[in-house]
């Protein structure tokens, strides 16, 4: 039997993916450094305050965070878990209704508005079209996720970015997958006047070889269509139903089994 595991796209076993709230007017600035140094981030944006103060207007919208990944932060940004449940479906559904009219793709992320969420709206989740939910409980670590309803982050933009980017780059055992999450409000960056600090970051983190830039619902969907593989019995073969590739380590070899393919793997 070959030992097979999974890697990234193209065998890589890092992975490092951005996640902004609120849809503040500094995300203009902060979108412009990513896509400068390569880097794609998930901005978690409230549908029900677009045009107000210091947040986008519905129009610019879709064409600034092309290539990046627009998410839901519910419609008005309330408390959740002090909600009564027909008022947070209401929140869910009709952000969701609002943001997809704009990009034109299910928007099935989620990032917790306030940090607020419990166990009742984490099951509810699911039925709402929300395939994953961002916490702001920072775990100073590259470790993956094991519950996609509460997706912990590597950390906040200032709490030891830097330093744990330098860990995060020099991380070199490929028998893991590591994940770097950084989060954060891009107004921040005006508030505490080190924009510096980001954009030194990407350029740092940026455009590396054995990096995969990626959105969070890219994360999701790639994991997914892993654990969708079909393997025989004897992981001799293996068949691929979902549409997109899923790379594979076998025996030392990186094989890319493509969507709706079947391929030997000895």
């Amino acid at each position: 039997m070959p030992r097979v595991v999974v890697t990234f796209p193209e065998g890589k076993f890092k992975v490092l993916t951005m996640s902004y709230d609120d849809g503040r007017e500094a995300d203009r600035q902060l979108v412009g450094i990513f896509n400068q140094y390569g880097i794609k981030g998930t901005f978690h944006l409230n549908g029900g305050l677009f045009d107000t103060p210091g947040r986008l207007s519905q129009s610019e919208t879709g064409s600034l965070y092309q290539g990046h990944e627009v998410s839901a932060h519910t419609f008005t940004h309330p408390t959740i878990a002090r909600s009564p449940k027909e008022q947070l479906v209401e929140e869910f559904v009709e952000d969701r209704k609002q943001l997809e009219d704009i990009v034109h793709y299910p928007v099935r992320g989620l990032s917790y508005p306030n940090g607020s969420f419990n166990r009742q709206i984490k099951e509810m989740l699911p039925f709402l079209g929300i395939d994953y939910a961002r916490t702001v409980h920072s775990t100073k670590s590259f470790a993956m996720p094991d519950d996609w309803m509460e997706w912990n982050p590597t950390c906040h933009h200032n709490k030891d970015l830097m330093k744990l980017a330098e860990e995060f780059v020099g991380l070199y055992k490929s028998q893991y997958l590591y994940m770097m999450y950084v989060w954060g409000h891009s107004y921040e960056f005006d508030q505490d006047q080190n924009w510096d600090l980001i954009e030194t970051f990407c350029e740092f983190i940026g455009n590396r070889g054995d990096i995969w830039y990626a959105t969070n619902i890219e994360i999701v969907d790639y994991l997914k269509a892993f654990q969708n593989l079909r393997f025989s019995a004897s992981s001799r073969f293996v068949y691929n139903p979902s549409v997109q590739s899923v790379w594979l380590n076998v025996d030392g070899q990186i094989v890319e089994v493509k969507g709706g393919t079947q391929v030997d793997l000895i």
